[in-house]
């Protein structure tokens, strides 16, 4: 069925997914009763997917699809989805539809959830970002801004909104200027939120660009994530829509940076079985660290049809370092 899982068994439970290498095999602390559900989660187009946990579901996001601005869907496990309709329904005044991209949410108190997006602005002709409210995950949300909350025109646009509330509690949006719209660098910003994520405060800081031979013209989707009190910003690079996209980190000295990359890069890149993976966002379950992304079927890039599917991989952590096997397509548990 379009937008639910294909799954090679049945849906996980308390102890979430443990990997296994490209082809199937397993690890040895595999229990050897485990189920196993087959990449993607999602084998319809879903890009740029991010997804929170309220109470025992799962929220999905992802770029519009479908007729819909934001595509919603649940799930109780991660791995079976439903779809739930558009969490976004109605634009506001200033943006004009077709163009909403990459959502993101952020819960910040039991009856209040903001989505920020890449829209288009009509008075810019450029993608900009925007912020919506909800008093449930589902929504519906609802932008009452008369402007983008951050759109830098001069600099190709603002895209890839990312929200992050850190150990101290305080809040920040990560974004990329759309730079290779234009012609120019490609930087990943952050700057403060106000505590009710409607507002920016204080500066913004630049915290990277395409510097590298694997990230090409650009570098897109910022994501932050504290492990063991370490701060690491994921990213994506290099074209969308070739098999040369790929996923790589930072390590980050606070939210405002600086951070530098990992000799390592890329760490996500294309294989036998999905290509142009990235994109990705992380979502955490038992005390475990799981990447979601999106890749295409070999041969398919630029495809609509299934177009960028959604991925599920377990993030694992050697020596305070992250890494993926993958994509994968088999994940036991």
């Amino acid at each position: 069925m379009t937008g639910r899982i294909r799954r090679g068994a049945a849906a996980l439970t308390a102890a979430l997914l443990a990997a296994g290498c490209g082809g199937g095999s397993t690890p040895s602390s595999t229990p050897e009763d485990a189920n196993v559900f087959t990449n993607p989660v999602v084998a319809s187009d879903a890009p740029d997917p991010q997804a929170i946990r309220v109470g025992e579901t799962w929220y999905l996001f992802h770029t519009n699809a479908g007729g819909r601005n934001v595509p919603v869907l649940t799930s109780p496990d991660l791995v079976d989805w439903t779809p739930a309709g558009d969490a976004l329904p109605e634009l506001p005044d200033w943006a004009d539809a077709g163009k909403t991209w990459a959502p993101e949410a952020i819960q910040l108190a039991p009856d209040r959830f903001v989505l920020y997006y890449t829209v288009a602005d009509r008075a810019s002709g450029r993608q900009c970002l925007g912020r919506a409210v909800a008093d449930t995950p589902l929504g519906p949300y609802r932008d009452d801004s008369d402007e983008p909350l951050v759109c830098q025109p001069e600099l190709g646009g603002s895209i890839d909104a990312s929200p992050f509330r850190d150990t101290d509690g305080s809040l920040w949006l990560l974004w990329k200027n759309d730079g290779n719209a234009i012609g120019v660098d490609t930087w990943l910003w952050s700057q403060r939120l106000t505590p009710d994520g409607l507002r920016l405060t204080g500066p913004a800081t630049k915290l990277l660009r395409q510097t590298e031979p694997w990230e090409g013209s650009l570098i897109e989707g910022p994501f932050l994530h504290r492990h063991d009190g370490t701060l690491f910003l994921f990213f994506a690079a290099n074209a969308y829509d070739k098999d040369t996209y790929a996923e790589g980190y930072a390590v980050c000295e606070s939210p405002a940076g600086p951070c530098v990359k990992a000799p390592e890069n890329p760490i996500l890149k294309s294989n036998d079985v999905a290509t142009g993976p990235g994109h990705a966002s992380i979502v955490e379950r038992d005390g475990r660290t799981w990447l979601l992304y999106h890749a295409w079927p070999p041969g398919q890039e630029g495809t609509t049809d299934p177009g960028r599917q959604i991925w599920l991989n377990e993030l694992l952590w050697t020596d305070g370092k992250p890494s993926v096997r993958g994509p994968l397509r088999q994940v036991q548990r």
